[in-house]
């Protein structure tokens, strides 16, 4: 029952891989618009927080759509890539890792934050006044005071990546070996006959998996509140 079979660890293997790489591309931009929105003020900000949070209510297969017009091997952005840089996103394992990202990039975001609203923006003038610049702030003071929040974020968002299904396989559909990430591959098991032994085990992983995720991500939670109080308390 609890045997995977070569093509069952085939796709756990992937989805592990997917996950990671969109977790990991996805972590400079999640970071740089967390704190574009939580510290500056500018004319569309509203309309940016609305666009970064949009895969969040948008049917998944629109994503997946929108991703396989415009990074294509004819689409406005898949064509010079794949003409100029040899870089191939559609069908292949990094598109499945570009949609990953897209989807888990609004709970990354979202996590750090909330994090940077609730960092004592003292702290960080504090530390100004006695000659640092901006960029030794954020690195010797804000980021390690947001670890645990961007920690959280990277979780969620790489929970989020081993459960994504619609935009993956409207975009790089499902190819056992190439893009058949785990939910795929459990869709796959439950269309054929005698299938179903693989597919329950695929799910019972799925399930272990997303429950772990979101036990680390509510002790990371509780870490932050831990540390903000700490920092309220000596102030």
């Amino acid at each position: 029952m609890f045997a995977f079979s070569p093509g069952e660890l085939q796709a756990i293997g992937l989805s592990l891989k997917v996950a990671f790489w969109a977790m990991l591309g996805s972590l400079p931009l999640a970071l740089a618009l967390a704190w574009l929105l939580a510290r500056t003020e500018f004319p569309g900000k509203t309309l940016l927080d609305a666009a970064v949070h949009l895969p969040l209510v948008l049917p998944p297969v629109v994503v997946g759509y929108v991703l396989l017009i415009a990074f294509g091997r004819r689409g406005p952005i898949g064509a010079p890539l794949a003409h100029d840089l040899g870089i191939v996103f559609a069908f292949r394992w990094t598109g499945a890792a570009l949609a990953s990202a897209v989807m888990g990039l609004p709970l990354m975001v979202r996590a750090i934050r909330q994090s940077l609203d609730s960092v004592d923006r003292g702290l960080e003038a504090a530390a100004v006044t006695l000659g640092a610049n901006r960029a030794w702030v954020f690195l010797s003071v804000t980021l390690p005071l947001v670890l645990p929040g961007l920690l959280t974020g990277m979780v969620l968002a790489f929970a989020r990546s081993l459960g994504e299904f619609g935009a993956t396989i409207t975009f790089v559909s499902n190819i056992p070996g190439e893009t058949q990430t785990l939910p795929l591959a459990i869709y796959s098991y439950t269309q054929v006959p005698g299938g179903e032994g693989a597919a329950a085990r695929l799910c019972l992983l799925a399930i272990a998996l997303s429950f772990a995720a979101l036990v680390a991500s509510e002790l990371l939670l509780r870490r932050t509140r831990v540390i903000v109080l700490g920092h309220a308390d000596r102030g």
